[in-house]
């Protein structure tokens, strides 16, 4: 058997290792990405992406909150930054802080309903994904995977946390890609990021983990 990391990728082959997956301890974490045990999966043969029907009308209708604004403006200034259009990062950046400052406080926001949120958004991809691909949208499809991935890894991180409560973050530090933001939580970053492939320096040190 072998098993894929749902996060990076990386293939635990029963073949080539010593310890038959199923035999590693329930602690045993991926030796890239850091995921948990239970962020593995059995391999399976793909199968063919079958047409989805998308209402796009309603889609392109939809009205976004002012915190999903926020986001979309501060992910654009990045994306900004990243071509070195520092006029345009900037523009973006007042947009992101103006919808910041609108954005209602949430009341429920408790680690339980962030593990959820979390949750509801991997059970998407997949549709999404199809409907990328059944429109030979690579620039959307490659958007997906990097999504997902990062996605996966919040999950598991939340839930770590839930598991383990602080005792998860003692003696250790927490690291963002700059590209992609992907979290890794060890006292260096890893050597390339293990969704985006970028070099260490291009991640971020968290301070304040409060």
């Amino acid at each position: 058997m072998r098993y894929i990391c749902q996060i990076c990728g990386y293939v635990y082959d029963d073949e080539k290792e010593k310890v038959p997956f199923e035999q590693l301890p329930a602690d045993w974490k991926c030796p890239l990405c850091g995921a948990v045990k239970s962020d593995f999966k059995p391999e399976v043969p793909k199968t063919e992406v079958k047409p989805v029907s998308v209402n796009t009308e309603a889609a392109d209708l939809k009205k976004l909150s002012a915190g999903q604004l926020a986001a979309v403006c501060s992910n654009l200034a990045r994306g900004c930054e990243k071509q070195y259009k520092s006029e345009e990062a900037g523009l973006f950046n007042e947009l992101a802080a103006y919808f910041t400052s609108i954005t209602p406080a949430v009341n429920d926001a408790t680690v339980e309903n962030v593990a959820k949120l979390l949750q509801e958004d991997i059970d998407k991809y997949p549709t999404v994904r199809a409907v990328a691909d059944q429109n030979k949208d690579r620039g959307a499809a490659r958007i997906c995977v990097w999504g997902e991935k990062v996605t996966r890894m919040l999950s598991s991180l939340v839930n770590r946390y839930l598991n383990e409560g602080e005792a998860m973050l003692a003696d250790t530090d927490i690291w963002v890609c700059t590209v992609c933001g992907f979290v890794y939580i060890g006292e260096t970053p890893p050597e390339l990021c293990p969704v985006c492939k970028v070099p260490p320096f291009k991640f971020e040190k968290i301070e304040g983990k409060a």
